[in-house]
């Protein structure tokens, strides 16, 4: 496992067992459910903000009440970032000769509480730009956490005693109102700079990852005016979900010993099925939750070689005429 933040649960509206797995995603954060398959440093390290490609500051505005300073720390070999109080969004575009006019903007997952930058945003977003697809890491607003790592650590286990759960009686579209909100404004402004960044305003899609494939299947069923051209959720929740004539071609990949969404994966595949929209889905034997982009012995490595092929087939690695 690449890390062990999960993502809340897409809910309609949430019941006693979606809070639960949201409590034990949440918790995930400061315990092993499931270890990575390369022995890797689960003790999650603050430091300081790391040197990284120029990020671009929506327009959202901070969070409300949000005291607590942005702060960054290692686990797993991965880079993470909690207390985001101001969305940003991150371009790596392919070199000019390689550019195919496609485009991605990629939500890292956290648990809607620390995001993991490195291994499920810019090294995902890279892999894009080197097939031809200008990615963006979008860097969404957090629910805020202590700021002391072991006070951080403790309320990640009050939360999952139950003593800290979320409001009940909400559905995705307004318990993540800020994070779409944020997904929205990215999709603007790579819309309002498609000229200068190569991009086709209609190719954009997204991909999630964990709390960040919620984000995505949030942004595309919720999102307005962001009308994503694609979506990919990467070991996302996978409940049934009401899904319009519209909606735009879905990849997932899930691993079947994931310990949060693997005992239902047929929900949102039905779904898609249903309404007679293109769905592909990867079900792979191991790997785990989290597993990203990092190099496993596991054929869940492959998820982002056969995302690719599902790109291609759809012609988002070809420029068009």
């Amino acid at each position: 496992m690449s890390h062990n933040p999960g993502p809340g649960l897409y809910r309609r509206p949430p019941t006693a067992a979606a809070l639960t797995i949201l409590t034990a995603l949440s918790i995930s954060l400061v315990t092993t459910l499931a270890a990575p398959a390369l022995a890797r440093d689960e003790r999650m390290t603050p430091i300081a903000a790391p040197a990284q490609p120029t990020a671009i500051v929506l327009p959202t505005g901070a969070l409300p009440d949000a005291p607590v300073p942005e702060s960054w720390h290692r686990q797993y070999g991965s880079t993470f970032v909690r207390n985001v109080s101001n969305a940003t969004l991150t371009p790596f575009l392919p070199a000019p000769g390689k550019a195919t006019g496609a485009a991605a903007i990629v939500a890292p997952g956290g648990g809607f509480l620390t995001l993991s930058m490195s291994n499920e945003g810019w090294q995902v977003a890279q892999a894009l730009a080197d097939r031809g697809v200008a990615a963006f890491v979008l860097k969404y607003r957090l629910r805020q956490t202590p700021a002391p790592m072991d006070a951080f650590a403790a309320s990640m286990a009050r939360m999952f005693s139950g003593a800290a759960r979320p409001p009940a009686g909400q559905d995705s579209a307004t318990e993540l109102a800020p994070q779409i909100a944020d997904a929205r404004a990215a999709f603007a402004l790579v819309r309002a700079r498609a000229g200068e960044w190569r991009v086709d305003p209609a190719r954009i899609g997204m991909v999630g990852f964990s709390a960040g494939a919620m984000l995505t299947l949030a942004t595309a069923l919720h999102g307005g005016d962001a009308k994503p051209a694609f979506i990919a959720d990467i070991y996302g929740p996978l409940a049934p979900v009401k899904v319009p004539t519209d909606a735009p071609p879905l990849f997932v990949a899930l691993a079947a010993d994931d310990p949060f969404f693997a005992n239902a994966v047929n929900g949102l595949v039905d779904s898609w099925r249903a309404a007679g929209r293109p769905v592909e889905f990867h079900f792979y034997e191991q790997g785990g939750h989290g597993f990203g982009m990092y190099d496993k012995s596991t054929t869940s490595t492959g998820w982002f070689d056969a995302f690719s092929r599902w790109l291609a087939m759809h012609g988002y690695l070809q420029q068009k005429p």
